[in-house]
């Protein structure tokens, strides 16, 4: 048992919760001074956001690589430089404030001058992120999630748009701001900024026309003073157009060509864990997906229903010690647009698993479905898994599995056990006599 955990079993939780801050700000002090402050001239450009955070983050690294800069990132399935990819191991995006520093400081000695940060709201509050020399500050959008840690979604913003005011107070950097004004939280960002460019599907500067959401890739054209950017990015999800709208913001606020924008964006292949599909020679369509909270069931819901002319399958769980709100919607929002629906773990934790997929089945409940006929509860998640593909039977059925997506381990009550969704469900579907 570390010392903080130690601090936490004796400490009540809302005086820890008041006083976890300020030792996360002595940490990051005191582990900058160890390590000679290496973020010192470099130019970093953090990204925030709900939900596209990681994918944005990746985007925004591949067309800066592309282009020839020096770039290294940090987001929630990995961290590199140029073309390397370490993954993350760690059940959470942005580490401890040592190892943080240990990876910035190990990237710098390989040459890198830029690096794209994936910022969550828990390292702005913790103070997890102090001496970082933002440069450039991304907001993706803000929905309802990690109320269980900041309590309020007031709060919650408060500390995604710390973000915003520490890169207005790096005098040395560009202090631009890139905003999603389709998002109505929008202002709270853009206030703390001394300059913005924003973009959008509705509205921005940068607004996105003549969409193309593809099965493999989403397509659309966006103008800034009367220059045209052709973008294709090859993950698909309306969420994607939002996406590399925000990366070919950054790409014009760093004077990229707007090939180098174009080919940059068009780079990326894939991410782990974001919208992958799984082929064993199945004649059904299996996708992984990370999608864990209200906003991104429903957009990848909207999205995919339309495409579906079979049955779709869902399954899901929820985080234990996580927001507990949020388990009624993500399940009201399944029994909307699901045939079918297995609630499972995700990462229980202490938390007893009958009351988290209980929880869930509170919203489920109201859109009609009935227990063992559309709705099934199988805690074990590689059998749920299973049981889901097994009920796909034709070449118009869709199984989306949700929730753990790139994650390298599954949290128990005694500790987090190696866990990769993809390799659970290929070996699922091998059982059933599908192999490629």
């Amino acid at each position: 048992m570390n010392i903080r955990t130690l601090i936490k079993k004796i400490i009540p939780a809302k005086i820890f919760w008041q006083i976890e801050p300020t030792g996360h700000l002595v940490e990051a002090f005191l582990t900058n001074l160890i390590y000679g402050f290496p973020l010192r001239n470099l130019k970093v450009i953090g990204v925030t956001g709900t939900n596209g955070k990681t994918t944005t983050t990746l985007l925004i690294h591949q067309m800066l690589n592309e282009a020839g800069f020096k770039v290294g990132f940090m987001s929630t399935i990995g961290y590199g430089y140029k073309d390397e990819f370490i993954n993350q191991e760690h059940h959470m995006t942005s580490v401890s404030t040592k190892e943080m520093i240990q990876r910035i400081n190990k990237m710098k000695k390989q040459g890198i001058e830029w690096l794209v940060l994936e910022t969550t709201s828990h390292a702005l509050a913790q103070h997890r992120v102090y001496g970082v020399p933002y440069s450039i500050a991304v907001f993706t959008n803000l929905t309802h999630e990690h109320l269980a840690y900041h309590h309020t979604f007031e709060r919650y913003r408060q500390a995604k748009v710390k973000l915003f005011s520490q890169t207005n107070s790096n005098k040395r950097g560009l202090q631009v701001g890139i905003t999603n004004q389709d998002d109505p939280n929008s202002p709270y960002f853009t206030r703390k900024i001394k300059h913005n460019l924003s973009y959008g599907i509705e509205s921005g500067d940068l607004k996105a026309t003549k969409i193309n959401l593809g099965q493999n890739s989403v397509q659309f054209e966006t103008q800034y003073k009367n220059q045209i950017y052709k973008i294709k990015c090859n993950i698909p999800g309306s969420f994607n157009v939002y996406n590399s709208l925000a990366a070919t913001a950054v790409g014009i606020v760093l004077k990229l060509q707007p090939q180098q924008i174009e080919q940059g964006i068009d780079r990326l292949k894939f991410v782990e864990g974001r919208m992958n599909r799984i082929d064993q020679n199945q004649k059904f369509t299996v996708i992984v997906d990370y999608a864990h909270s209200p906003d991104s069931f429903e957009k990848l819901f909207k999205d995919i229903k339309p495409t579906v002319k079979g049955k779709l399958i869902v399954l899901f769980g929820s985080l234990g010690g996580g927001d507990k709100k949020k388990r009624p919607l993500q399940g009201q929002l399944a029994g909307q647009f699901a045939d079918y629906i297995y609630l499972c773990e995700e990462d229980d934790r202490s938390e007893n698993p009958e009351q988290i997929m209980n929880d869930i089945v509170e919203g489920v409940r109201k859109t009609g479905k009935k227990l063992n006929q559309d709705y099934f509860l199988i805690h074990d998640r590689p059998t749920a898994i299973k049981t889901a593909l097994q009920k796909a039977s034709s070449n118009d059925d869709v199984v989306l599995l949700l929730g753990k997506g790139h994650e390298k381990t599954i949290e128990h009550a005694d500790g987090e056990h190696p866990w990769n969704e993809t390799e659970v469900t290929i070996q699922a579907l091998n059982e059933l006599g599908y192999k490629k």
